[in-house]
């Protein structure tokens, strides 16, 4: 299957040349960081390309995390099972920047080819990467299957020339996922 073609990246009303290359440099810092992520501080990472997006995962051990409760940031650490994070990042395949606001499905599949659930991943704030995440508790430690799902979005897009992009939903499978459950 030949690779998909990139999402425009012209010059444009709305984007110069020299905008466009600050697009790039945003993404790649982003993309530096992300690898940073995926082979030296989780368990397991790895990514694809899917149609507009590149989509890449991490797993590590549950962590704790701030959540808003009733006008207050509250710390909740992982519920007792909850041995596992798995964290999505979706990337532009033409500039290589997080995209926000999607609607990340992921599924686990563990080794015996039974679904260990599935679940919308919400977008998470973080000190250095942005992705779409949560805890999951999974049976043990193994290789396992992720199968991500990403909407097409709702959300406007700027610009005739490069706009057009993000118009299909994707499905992306990753095999022989490297999970170690645990908690940080």
């Amino acid at each position: 299957m030949p690779t998909p073609k990139k999402p425009p990246m012209k010059a444009s009303d709305e984007a110069t040349l020299k905008q466009l290359d600050m697009a790039k440099a945003q993404g790649a810092s982003y993309k530096e960081a992300l690898m940073h992520m995926a082979k030296e501080e989780a368990d397991d990472g790895g990514e694809k390309r899917a149609g507009d997006y590149i989509v890449a995962y991490a797993v590590e051990k549950a962590e704790g995390m701030y959540h808003m409760e009733k006008g207050s940031l509250m710390w909740h650490e992982p519920a007792e099972k909850e041995n596992c994070h798995i964290e999505i990042a979706v990337r532009d395949a033409s500039d290589n920047r997080f995209i926000p606001g999607l609607k990340v499905r992921v599924t686990v599949v563990d080794s015996d080819d039974k679904e260990r659930g599935t679940h919308e991943l919400p977008f998470l704030w973080h000190p250095w990467l942005f992705h779409y995440g949560r805890n999951w508790a999974v049976p043990g430690e193994g290789e396992y299957t992720l199968k991500v799902e990403v909407e097409a979005p709702d959300f406007g897009r700027h610009d005739k020339e490069n706009g057009k992009r993000y118009a299909q939903p994707v499905a992306v499978e990753f095999t022989g996922v490297k999970i170690k459950p645990g908690q940080k």
